[in-house]
């Protein structure tokens, strides 16, 4: 079975007043009043993003950790998930290798540098057959999923639901929107941006690579989209 690369993402839970939830918290901080009849107030939604915003951009981010969102991810490899469950403050759902036991060619995604060199990607097909043989001879022996696994590549596809609350989604942009951020999960982390924006479209300028919140590359080695941190004299 060919692979094939694109991740499918999908954003499954969210808030449904998310900007009144902030409100609510940010004004709590600074109010008088008691946060309920806060979140019940009239006041208009650029009231509210104006505060946001201000409170935001002044570190104050323990208030936007109240909002939550979960999103169902299929069509990733080992390799990406790996990256994704190093993160902090996230919960995770796997599919599991040990009680899922794959019957015939297993799914599996090519790297888009192997895909695009034709003879580079018939040895890689020739091997993910290899060791989808070499698991089901396995399994058929009475070996368990648990053990046969071991076998198993990280180009493996998986499913995984990811919840996080918004300031670690902000986080996650900001790092793996990255250029220098490995392709796959950089991808992923794109589509899982967009679904959220389409969604609530005040985040389009929170959810970015950090050298655009930053104004400068804080990174080792840049990739020249912004000045390095002591151009700017940082």
């Amino acid at each position: 079975m060919d692979g094939n690369n694109k991740p499918v993402v999908n954003l499954i839970s969210k808030p449904e007043n998310m900007i009144k939830t902030i409100y609510t918290a940010c004004r709590t901080c600074y109010s008088a009043d008691i946060p309920i009849n806060i979140y019940n107030s009239t006041d208009d939604e650029e009231k509210m993003l104006k505060l946001i915003e201000r409170v935001i951009s002044s570190g104050h981010y323990s208030t936007i950790e109240h909002i939550q969102v979960t999103f169902a991810i299929s069509n990733v490899s080992r390799a990406c998930t790996h990256q994704l469950v190093r993160h902090r403050h996230m919960s995770f759902s796997q599919k599991s290798q040990r009680y899922v036991k794959e019957k015939g060619q297993f799914d599996f995604i090519i790297p888009p540098t192997i895909e695009r060199n034709p003879e580079l990607k018939e040895k890689f097909l020739d091997f993910m057959g290899q060791i989808s043989k070499l698991y089901c001879e396995f399994t058929e022996a009475g070996i368990p999923a648990e053990d046969a696994r071991a076998v198993l590549p990280n180009a493996a596809a998986s499913s995984i639901v990811a919840s996080l609350n918004l300031r670690e989604m902000i986080h996650l942009a900001n790092l793996r929107l990255c250029t220098r951020a490995q392709y796959e999960i950089r991808t992923m982390i794109k589509m899982m941006c967009e679904a959220l924006v389409a969604e609530e479209p005040w985040l389009k300028p929170y959810l970015v690579p950090k050298c655009e919140r930053l104004g400068y590359c804080d990174e080792d080695k840049s990739c020249g989209r912004m000045p390095t941190r002591e151009k700017q004299g940082v």
